[in-house]
C-alpha cells in the first residue's frame, strides 16, 4: 500500500527521491507475483521475508546459503540501456552455487544500489530477477532498493542478491564418495556468463565500440552476445540427482576451470579434462584472438562454453548424459577424475 503521507522536499533536494521508490515497487509487484510458490508466507514491503519450508520427507534439513552479484557486466547494460536480463544473472550466481550443494533452492533476495531512482528502470531489473525465479523454482521474498546520490552516476546502479535453499544432509552433494575413474559431465553454457568482464571490456573496448553491429561470427551483435543471461542449472541437477548417483558438481564461474572444478574434488583426486572435448563457444574464440590471451588464461578466467560440470560414476556417464539432455541443457563427456591435485587440460 502506497504511503501518501511520506514525502520529503529536504531529502529529494539532495537527490534521493522517496515517492518514486514507492511507484518502483508498485511497478515490480506484477513481476514478484510470478515466482510465488508453495511457504511464502509475507508479501514485499515488510521489514523481513518471510518462508514456511516443507520439511516433508526431509530426515536432517540443512540450509544452504549462497550470495554473489552481476560484477562489471553490469557495465555492458548501461551501454545498451537494456536492463532486464541482468536480474538473471544475479539470480543465476547464487541459485547455481546453491545447487552444487544438491539443495534446491526456496527463496531469493535482491539489493538495488542506484544513482538515481527511475522506477521504471528499477522495475525492467527486478522484472529479470523474478525470471531467475522462475527458472530456479524459488520465490522472490523480499529485496532492497537503495538511492544514493553522489556515490553512484545517475544512469548507474549495482545488483546484488542472496538465496536460500534447502537439503537433506544424507543426500548433500559433499564430494565425499568422488573416486578415480569417475566421469567428468559438461553443462553447457549460455555464453560468458557473468564472470571476466574486467578482461571482456577492455577486449572489447566497449567504451567505444557500438555494441549493436551484427557480428557473423557470433551469429548476433556483441552487445546481445556479452548480455546473454547467465544459464541457471537448478531443475536439471535436481533431476539429475534423481536420475543418477550425482556425486559433486563444480559451477564454472570466476577462475575457470582451473579454480572451481578442484572445489568439488576430495583431496589426492584431480581432473583429468579432455581439451578436444570442450565445445568452446565463438565468445571465447574471439575474446582470445582479439585480446591475445594464451589459452590456460582462457580456461582460467571464463566457462569457456562448460557453465557446470558434473561427477558421476563413469558407468553411469550415459545416462546422466541423457537426462541433462531431456531437461533442456545440452551435456556431455569432458573428461574423468584421477589420482593427483589440480585440473590437466590436455
Amino acid at each position: 500500500m502506497e504511503n501518501k503521507q511520506s514525502h520529503s522536499e529536504s531529502y529529494r533536494a539532495a537527490g534521493v527521491d522517496i515517492e518514486a521508490g514507492y511507484k518502483a515497487v508498485q511497478l515490480m509487484k506484477q513481476h514478484v507475483a510470478r515466482t510465488m510458490i508453495p511457504g511464502v508466507v509475507s508479501d514485499i514491503g515488510g521489514f523481513g521475508g518471510l518462508f514456511a519450508p516443507d520439511l516433508t520427507g526431509i530426515r536432517e534439513p540443512v540450509l544452504v546459503s549462497g550470495t554473489d552479484g552481476v560484477g562489471t557486466k553490469l557495465k555492458i547494460a548501461f551501454l545498451m540501456d537494456k536492463h532486464d536480463t541482468v536480474g538473471i544473472d544475479c539470480v543465476a550466481m547464487c541459485v547455481n552455487d546453491v545447487a552444487c550443494a544438491g539443495a534446491k533452492p526456496l527463496f531469493f533476495l535482491d539489493y538495488v544500489a542506484v544513482g538515481k531512482n527511475v522506477p521504471e528502470r528499477v522495475a525492467a531489473i527486478v522484472s529479470g530477477v523474478a525470471e531467475g525465479c522462475v527458472q530456479a523454482g524459488c520465490a522472490l521474498i523480499g529485496g532492497e532498493t537503495a538511492e544514493m546520490p553522489g556515490f553512484y552516476g545517475a544512469e548507474e546502479y549495482d545488483l546484488a542478491g542472496f538465496a536460500v535453499g534447502l537439503g537433506d544432509k544424507s543426500k548433500l552433494l559433499t564430494g565425499e564418495t568422488v573416486e578415480a575413474g569417475d566421469a567428468l559431465i559438461a553443462l553447457a553454457s549460455s555464453g560468458v556468463h557473468s564472470n571476466g568482464f574486467s578482461l571482456v571490456r577492455r577486449v572489447f573496448d566497449v567504451e567505444h565500440r557500438d555494441l549493436t553491429v551484427y557480428s557473423e561470427e557470433l551469429g548476433a551483435t556483441i552487445g546481445e552476445t556479452l548480455l546473454t543471461p547467465t544459464r541457471i542449472y537448478v531443475k536439471p541437477l535436481l533431476a539429475l540427482m534423481q536420475a543418477v548417483n550425482l556425486k559433486a558438481a563444480a559451477h564454472i564461474t570466476g577462475g575457470g576451470f582451473y579454480e572451481n572444478i578442484p572445489r568439488c574434488l576430495p583431496k589426492g583426486l584431480s581432473a583429468k579434462v579432455e581439451r578436444r572435448a570442450v565445445e568452446v563457444l565463438p565468445v571465447f574464440d574471439m575474446i582470445g584472438k582479439l585480446g591475445n590471451i594464451p589459452e590456460r588464461d582462457m580456461f582460467n578466467t571464463f566457462n569457456m562454453g562448460v557453465g557446470m560440470c558434473a561427477v558421476v560414476p563413469q558407468t553411469q556417464a550415459d545416462a546422466a548424459i541423457r537426462c541433462l539432455e531431456a531437461n533442456g541443457v545440452h551435456a556431455y563427456a569432458l573428461g574423468e577424475v584421477v589420482p593427483g591435485e589440480g585440473v590437466a587440460i590436455c
